[in-house]
This record gives C-alpha cells, sequence and structure tokens, in this order.
C-alpha cells in the first residue's frame, strides 16, 4: 500500500484558471496605482528634461512588468496565461500597421480635444526633450519609448486587464473598458485620445491573436511614430 500524493496534477491545474481573475487584476492595479503615486511625486525632482523623459519612459515600463509580476505570483502560474503566446507574422504586421494608423487618428481627436476644451497643456514634453538631445538620447529613447514603455504597459493593461475583462463580460465592454482605463492613466490631457485609441486597438488586437506581441508592435509603432514625426517637422522648418 502506497502514500497518496500530496497534491493531485488535475486539481491543482483547475486552481490555476487560464485567464487573469479578480485577484491578479485588482493586485495588480493596486501596485500600478501605488507606482504611478511614487512617480508623481519623485519624477518631478529630476531637473533635466531630457534625462527626466529617458527616465519617465523607462519608470513607464517598469510600472506594467511590476505589475504582471504581482498578477502572476497571485497564483503561480506561466505567462501564457497572460497572453505570452507566439503570434502570427499577421498579426504582428497587422500591429504595425494599426501603430503608425493610431498614431494619426489619435492626433486628430487630440486636436478636437484642445479645440472643444481648450486644454493646451504640453504633455510628455521631456520625452520630445530627450528625443531632441543628441544621437545618443534618441537611441535611448527610442529603446524606452517604443520597446521598455509597450512591453510593460501592455503587459498589465492588456495582458492582465483586458485580457481578464474579455473573459468574463461582452468584448465591446471588456475593450472600451480596458482602453479607458489605459487612457485615463495618462491623465486628463491632450495625450488622452490618442491613449484610449491605442487601448481599443491593442484589445481588438488581443482579442483576435490571443496574443500580447502584436499589441506591443502596435504600441511600439505608435511610440515610435510619435518620436520621430515631431523631429522631422522641426528639421524641416
Amino acid at each position: 500500500m502506497t502514500d497518496a500524493p500530496a497534491t493531485d496534477p488535475t486539481t491543482d491545474r483547475a486552481a490555476r484558471p487560464s485567464v487573469p481573475g479578480w485577484p491578479e487584476i485588482l493586485a495588480s492595479a493596486a501596485t500600478y496605482l501605488v507606482a504611478i503615486a511614487l512617480v508623481f511625486v519623485l519624477l518631478p525632482l529630476i531637473q533635466d528634461q531630457a534625462v527626466k523623459g529617458i527616465v519617465g519612459l523607462f519608470v513607464s515600463g517598469a510600472m506594467g512588468l511590476l505589475a504582471l509580476v504581482v498578477a502572476v505570483l497571485i497564483r503561480i502560474r506561466g505567462l501564457a496565461a497572460f497572453g505570452f503566446r507566439r503570434a502570427a507574422v499577421r498579426h504582428l504586421l497587422a500591429g504595425a500597421g494599426l501603430g503608425v494608423a493610431a498614431y494619426l487618428i489619435g492626433t486628430v481627436l487630440s486636436v478636437v480635444y484642445i479645440t472643444l476644451s481648450g486644454d493646451t497643456q504640453v504633455i510628455q514634453g521631456s520625452y520630445q526633450a530627450a528625443a531632441a538631445a543628441g544621437w545618443l538620447s534618441l537611441a535611448i529613447t527610442i529603446v524606452a519609448g517604443s520597446m521598455i514603455t509597450p512591453l510593460g504597459e501592455e503587459s498589465f493593461f492588456r495582458g492582465v486587464l483586458a485580457n481578464g475583462l474579455l473573459a468574463r463580460f461582452p468584448a465591446w465592454i471588456a475593450i472600451l473598458a480596458s482602453a479607458a482605463v489605459f487612457a485615463v492613466a495618462h491623465g486628463i490631457n491632450p495625450v488622452l485620445p490618442t491613449a484610449f485609441v491605442v487601448g481599443v486597438l491593442a484589445a481588438l488586437l488581443f482579442r483576435w491573436s490571443g496574443s500580447i506581441w502584436p499589441g506591443i508592435v502596435l504600441h511600439g509603432f505608435n511610440n515610435l511614430t510619435a518620436t520621430l514625426v515631431p523631429l522631422v517637422v522641426a528639421a524641416a522648418t
């Protein structure tokens, strides 16, 4: 007669759902909010605008990755549950194209927002200061803004939030709600419309592909376009 195993693998798998649940969503959201509060207090202490921009981009990515880690640790499991799955080439290419489209649509909507609200505050000026501070600073800005930031933000906002909501609500509610949270996280300012567009398109890509990578590509191309277009315009004038 042999002893029964301490745990039943089948039961153990059942205890770890294949998508994030409310514990993961709430814990990672709380982590992200605390991180935002700390950044709000500490980032203004950096006086150099270019340095502030670079630090801000890396921190934006780090906050999302930290929120993802917390979500994973709630019920230990693989990253596949959060959308880290192989993506088809067509999905990645769609992400690249939609990233540029998101920038163009978001720019138009931002102009409408400014016209209707009268809100002319300069947002994310430190990012442009970093991009314009020389070739090395530009290269670091591109890496931070087009790779690190999208990886972190998509990990939380799509891998945890949209992913979990899509499993519990009709798709249109989950997509719009997650995009709204993503937009508000960027502040009530002229950037909000662009962030909302990125959020909607990235969530749609996630639902279509089942992978977080197309959304990261979309987010990265949007940020890359937003970094390079002002530099090109400035050089041409």
